[in-house]
C-alpha cells in the first residue's frame, strides 16, 4: 500500500504548490514587486544571501519574477499530472527540487506577506518530497517516517501553544469567541458562533485530545497509526469547514497520508540509499532546536531555525481575540473635508467590510493583503509600513494594487483624500434573507485623512 501513500502525498503536495504559485501570480508583484507595498529590491539591500537564500539576490525585476512564477506553475502541473514520474528518478528529483528552490526564493524575499507558518510547512514538506522517489520505484520508508515527524510537530506544537497561551484554552471558552474573531471567517463561521457554550467547551476538549494525545499514535504500528491519521484528517475537515486558513489544513491532510497504508512500514530498512541516510541525519540535527522550542515555556508559535526552512516549529492560535476589530479604508473626491463630506469605502476580497456581504469561502487560496489587514487592526498603523504604502497607492489609484481589492469605489480614478477608521465587528443576531451578516460600531479614527500631495 505504500505506492498509494506515495501517490496521495505527491499529488496532494503538487496541487498545493500549484495554488501557492497561482497566488504568487496574482499577488506577488503588487505586494512585493519593484513598485509594490514592500519592494523586493529595497529589502535585498538590507539582507545577505546567507540570511535569506533566493535567486533574486543575483537579479530582480518583475518580469524575471513572473518567469519563475510560471515555471513553478508548469512544474506543479507536471507533478500533479504524473508526467514527471514517467521521466524516471532524475526528472522526478529535478522537478521537485526546482519547485522547492523557486518557492523558497519567493518566501525568503516576501517579508511580512510571506511570514505565515504554512509557507514554512510547504517548504519543509516539499523538501522531503524530493527524496520520495517516482512511482517506478519503491517509496523510501524513511521519508514516510520523516513526514510523520512533520505531522507530529504540526499537531503537537499547536496543542502545546494553546495550553501555554491564552487562558481561554484552559477554561475551555476560546471557541466561544474564535469563530467570530478569526482572521477570515466563512459563512459557516456565523452559524458555528451561535452554538451553545457547552458545545464550544466540548469542542475545546476534543481539540486538546486530538492535538496533545493523538500525535503520539502516528508512530504506532498498523492499524493504530492509520486510525490516528484518519481522525486527524476528519479534524482538519472540520477546521476547513469553520474558517479560511489558507492551505494549512489541506497540507496537514497531505501529511496525514503518511500514516495510511502502514501495514508494510518497517522501522528502519537495512538497504537504505546514502542520500536518504544523509537526509535522516540532517533532519535529526536540525530537529534539536524545534524540540527544545516545543518543551520550552517560551515556545514560539511558528518559526524557522534555518534559512532554508528545512525543519521548523509550528502552532496555531496560541491566543484568541475576544473582540473583532476591522480597519475600513475610505476615500472621497471632495476638495475639502467637513462634516458633510461623503466617504466611500474600499472593499477587500474576503475580510469583513460591507455588513450585508456574506463571508466567503476562499481557502486554500490565500489572500495575503486581507490577512495583513486583520493584523493591522490590532496595532497602530505606523507599525505597518506596508499599510502606509497601501494608502499611498490608493491615493494614486495604482492599478496593480487595486486588482487586490474587490471594489474600487472610484473606478480607477484617484480620490482626493483617503482615511481609515477602526470599527468593532460582531456577527448580527439575525441574518434575514442573506443580509445583515455583521453589525459594527465605530471605535476610533485609525488614520486621519491624507491628501495626494
Amino acid at each position: 500500500m505504500l505506492w498509494l501513500t506515495r501517490l496521495l502525498i505527491a499529488r496532494g503536495l503538487a496541487s498545493i504548490y500549484l495554488i501557492a504559485f497561482i497566488v504568487a501570480r496574482n499577488q506577488f508583484i503588487p505586494l512585493c514587486g519593484q513598485n509594490g507595498l514592500l519592494p523586493v529590491p529595497e529589502y535585498l539591500k538590507r539582507i545577505k544571501f546567507w540570511q535569506a537564500p533566493s535567486i533574486f539576490h543575483f537579479y530582480y525585476s518583475d518580469r524575471f519574477a513572473s518567469i519563475f512564477i510560471w515555471v513553478g506553475i508548469c512544474l506543479s502541473l507536471l507533478n500533479l499530472s504524473g508526467f514527471a514520474d514517467k521521466g524516471g528518478l532524475y526528472l522526478y528529483t529535478l522537478t521537485w527540487f526546482l519547485l522547492w528552490a523557486i518557492y523558497l526564493s519567493f518566501v525568503n524575499v516576501g517579508q511580512t506577506f510571506y511570514a505565515f507558518g504554512w509557507e514554512s510547512l510547504l517548504l519543509e514538506t516539499g523538501f522531503l518530497a524530493i527524496f520520495l522517489g517516482p512511482s517506478s520505484m519503491e517509496p523510501s520508508v524513511i521519508v514516510i517516517w520523516l513526514m510523520r515527524w512533520v505531522l507530529f510537530r504540526v499537531m503537537f506544537g499547536a496543542g502545546l501553544i494553546k495550553l501555554r497561551g491564552d487562558r481561554c484554552w484552559r477554561d475551555l471558552t476560546c471557541l466561544v469567541y474564535h469563530y467570530e474573531t478569526q482572521p477570515m471567517p466563512n459563512p459557516l463561521s456565523y452559524y458555528l458562533h451561535r452554538l451553545p457554550v457547552w458545545f464550544h467547551k466540548a469542542e475545546v476538549l476534543a481539540t486538546h485530545a486530538i492535538e496533545l494525545v493523538l500525535p503520539f499514535f502516528y508512530f504506532a504500528p498498523y492499524p493504530i497509526a492509520d486510525v490516528a491519521g484518519v481522525i486527524t484528517i476528519l479534524f482538519q475537515v472540520t477546521l476547513i469547514a469553520s474558517g479560511n486558513l489558507s492551505w494549512l489544513n489541506y497540507l496537514t491532510i497531505v501529511l496525514c497520508f503518511s500514516c495510511l497504508g502502514g501495514s508494510t512500514l518497517t522501522w528502519f530498512p537495512m538497504a537504505t540509499p546514502l542520500p536518504i541516510l544523509l537526509l535522516l541525519c540532517l533532519v535529526a540535527a536540525l530537529s534539536i532546536r524545534p524540540i527544545v522550542n516545543m518543551i520550552s515555556s517560551r515556545q514560539l508559535m511558528n518559526a524557522s531555525f534555518d534559512p532554508l526552512h528545512l525543519v521548523n516549529t509550528y502552532g496555531a492560535f496560541g491566543s484568541v481575540e475576544k473582540q473583532r476589530f476591522e480597519v475600513i479604508i475610505e476615500g472621497t473626491e471632495a476638495l475639502q473635508i467637513d462634516q458633510a463630506t461623503i466617504w466611500h469605502a474600499y472593499e477587500f476580497r474576503a475580510k469583513p467590510g460591507d455588513i450585508n456581504r456574506r463571508p466567503p469561502f476562499v481557502a486554500p487560496y490565500h489572500l495575503r493583503l486581507d490577512w495583513l489587514m486583520w493584523f493591522a487592526a490590532m496595532s497602530n498603523p505606523y507599525f505597518h509600513p506596508w499599510f502606509l504604502r497601501l494608502i499611498e497607492k490608493l491615493l494614486s489609484a495604482d492599478k496593480q494594487v487595486l486588482k487586490l481589492l474587490a471594489k474600487d469605489p472610484f473606478c480607477g480614478t484617484p480620490p482626493m483624500f483617503v482615511r481609515a477608521r477602526l470599527y468593532r465587528y460582531q456577527f448580527a443576531l439575525e441574518n434575514l434573507a442573506g443580509k445583515n451578516w455583521w453589525k459594527r460600531t465605530i471605535v476610533s479614527e485609525y488614520l486621519p485623512p491624507v491628501r495626494r500631495d
